[in-house]
């Protein structure tokens, strides 16, 4: 049997998107990785270049995956946060990984361009959709993924202000109120678009 150096990266990497949504950069263990995805430590190393770039390659790689698959158009504003939203509950880990980021990594983050230039080419394409000017963009930009994304970072919150025991009526709840305002939005956005 011949090694695939390929198959090996793709283990390791789903290894580490696990252990890192579990346990953060700080509490995330090597040797936990390496087992789990069959490889060996000096692989991860070789691939990857030690922890804290895996950390920051599973980040962006999440990222990337939700990104390149979001288009922010006002006209179809509504469903497209709806799609986000179903994304996010289906990928719990990247609000994991992303609140492990913010607690261990400073403001200083791993692929820091990339990830700013993913978020430019959504703010330009809301510009291209009529917002009057960049500053505007990049607060709806922002508002609308603290909008969807709020909703799975603190679900002791949400249980706790809705009173609802019930997690998966919760979530459709808070779907369909997120939709709703996003719509209210999407208005909002029409308007700004005409008086520019």
């Amino acid at each position: 049997m011949t090694y695939d150096a390929e198959a090996t990266r793709q283990r390791i990497f789903q290894a580490a998107t696990a252990e890192f949504a579990e346990h953060g950069l700080a509490g995330a263990r090597i040797d936990r990785i390496a087992t789990a995805a069959r490889a060996n430590k000096q692989a991860i190393y070789l691939y990857y270049g030690g922890k804290e770039k895996l950390f920051g390659a599973v980040v962006r790689a999440k990222m990337d995956e939700i990104c390149h698959t979001l288009t922010l158009d006002p006209r179809t504003l509504p469903e497209t946060v709806g799609q986000l939203y179903d994304w996010y509950q289906e990928h719990p880990e990247l609000i994991r990984l992303l609140l492990w980021e913010a607690l261990e990594a400073g403001v200083q983050v791993e692929g820091e361009q990339e990830r700013r230039e993913s978020y430019r080419g959504h703010v330009d394409g809301l510009l291209a959709a009529g917002l009057p000017d960049r500053a505007m963009a990049q607060d709806w930009l922002f508002t609308v993924l603290g909008l969807v994304a709020w909703n799975f970072a603190v679900p002791q919150v949400r249980g706790l202000i809705l009173d609802e025991p019930d997690h998966e009526r919760a979530v459709a709840r808070r779907r369909e109120v997120v939709v709703e305002l996003a719509g209210v939005l999407a208005e909002r956005m029409a308007g700004a678009t005409s008086r520019a």
